[in-house]
């Protein structure tokens, strides 16, 4: 009987136990994952300010980055004084703007959100105000700024009134939508089941008509705090739009730049904390 042939690989096989594939530590992963998430954003940040500085070198009338950080840093130092009505701190006219957003939002989440549910919920009415919807929607925000001042004789009310009027379409149209994708199903069960228009509200259409509202929420509160800034400009007072143009009239560029990088960074908290709030409230899971 022919003995097996014996190799050197052989013996090496059966010595040297079999190599357990390799696992990463989990605080490498959680590394990996949070270079990740950190690396592409912040060189999108670095690139966008090696080109702000790469203008501002070739322009005379620009600020270069690190000229505006150290006008942030002198305008901060003291963000909330009080000097008369047309001398405020930032903070304060940050406060003023917000105040505005949120009075004008609050009043169009108050009328859009029933009409939409309505409009979403009988054919009839949604037949009868799509004309004056399609109508009034495509208008300017700021053509409605003369008809805010002439009703209201106040440049703060006219204000409200242009973000109000603005930022209603965007939660009509999504609650609509929402109510009107909602399965024919579910009503008819309804139905069967004799359940009131309130319960019909409260446990059906609430629930599923939910993410295109948050959406609609979105989007208004992004078309508001777009129009405040230039209904500002134009009304005066205080506010982040009066700031800016009081700034420029001024020639102060280097506060023109951090009141856009501000208005970026409050519209940018405004939509994220919607977002956490959709998923707070998000009933699909």
């Amino acid at each position: 009987m022919n003995a097996p042939l014996i190799t050197p690989l052989t013996v090496a096989n059966k010595v040297a136990p079999s190599a357990a594939p390799r696992q990463a530590l989990p605080g490498a992963e959680a590394l990996a994952t949070l270079a990740k998430a950190v690396i592409a954003p912040l060189l999108g940040i670095l690139l966008f300010i090696g080109v702000w500085a790469l203008v501002a070198a070739r322009s005379e009338g620009l600020p270069g980055p690190l000229s505006t950080w150290y006008s942030a840093l002198e305008l901060f130092a003291d963000p909330f004084y009080d000097n008369g009505p047309n001398d405020m701190g930032i903070g304060w006219n940050i406060l003023h703007s917000l105040g505005r957003v949120g009075l004008g939002f609050g009043l169009a989440a108050l009328i859009g959100i029933p009409l939409g549910f309505a409009i979403g919920r009988f054919a009839f009415l949604a037949k009868m105000l799509s004309p004056i919807i399609s109508l009034l929607r495509p208008v300017s925000p700021l053509a409605w700024l003369p008809i805010g001042l002439l009703v209201f004789e106040a440049a703060g009310p006219a204000s409200i009134w242009v973000i109000f009027i603005s930022s209603i379409w965007p939660i009509i149209l999504n609650t609509a939508a929402g109510v009107a994708s909602v399965p024919q199903d579910y009503l008819n069960v309804a139905r069967v089941l004799k359940l009131s228009e309130f319960k019909v509200l409260t446990r059906i259409l609430f629930p599923a008509v939910l993410p295109h509202l948050m959406t609609g929420i979105r989007l208004a509160i992004g078309v508001a705090w777009l129009v405040i800034v230039a209904a500002e400009m134009l009304t005066g007072g205080t506010g982040l739009g009066f700031w800016v143009w009081d700034e420029w009239n001024n020639l102060n560029v280097e506060h023109i730049l951090i009141a856009i990088i501000i208005v970026g960074l409050v519209g940018l908290a405004l939509e994220q904390s919607l977002v956490w709030l959709a998923k707070r409230f998000d009933y699909s899971n």
